[in-house]
């Protein structure tokens, strides 16, 4: 089946938002994907900038290119998922404008702090998981079947099996109450308090 994919841009006037950046030094603009259209406006507001381009929850490569160019990043979109990536990859100052709403804020360290100790405690919860489930989405992009089944290998002192959906839902957790840690190979947003995602698995 062939699949077709057609970027969803989102309609937004900036001006309201743009008159509350008001940020020095050497600025890196990056964007979730509905917003990545609109870096070139935000840069003619903002001279000493460069755009670093699209981020992702699950990969911030494009911002960690330009870390050592810049002195502070800032995110267009909404939420805080993204832009706590960034902050915690580059290990830079980094800000949220949020064109729909014309909120301006950073992200404190704090936010990064609680981030860190919510992945600390869920690294514990798996070394000490003798039951393992590994999630596997077939979406393009986010399909790592292989990286499953290489995880389950490795996994020598843990019962694991391996869950492949599409759909992810909290109620299809409950039905396999005897697993102590889901592995999340999918989108880091998919949360709950016994799932670990995959990069912030201990080195095994």
């Amino acid at each position: 089946m062939k699949l077709l994919f057609i970027p969803a841009k989102a309609k937004v006037d900036l001006s309201g938002i743009l008159k509350k950046i008001k940020l020095k030094g050497k600025i890196g603009l990056v964007a979730a994907v509905q917003y990545v259209h609109t870096l070139e406006e935000v840069q003619k507001h903002i001279p000493n900038s460069i755009i670093a381009g699209q981020v992702l929850g699950c990969n911030a490569e494009q911002p960690y290119k330009v870390r050592d160019k810049v002195d502070a990043f800032l995110y267009i979109g909404s939420g805080r998922f993204h832009p706590i990536a960034v902050a915690m990859i580059t290990k830079k100052p980094t800000y949220i404008a949020t064109p729909i709403t014309n909120e301006f804020s950073e992200i404190s360290q704090k936010e990064i702090d609680d981030y860190q100790k919510k992945k600390k405690g869920k690294q514990l919860m798996f070394l000490s998981a003798r039951k393992v489930g590994i999630l596997v989405s077939m979406k393009p992009i986010q399909q790592l079947y292989q990286k499953a089944l290489e995880l389950k290998n490795k996994l020598k002192d843990k019962e694991s099996f391996i869950f492949v959906t599409n759909t992810f839902d909290a109620s299809q957790f409950e039905n396999f109450n005897d697993i102590d840690c889901w592995i999340n190979t999918a989108c880091p947003r998919i949360e709950g308090k016994n799932i670990i995602n995959l990069e912030d698995l201990p080195k095994l």
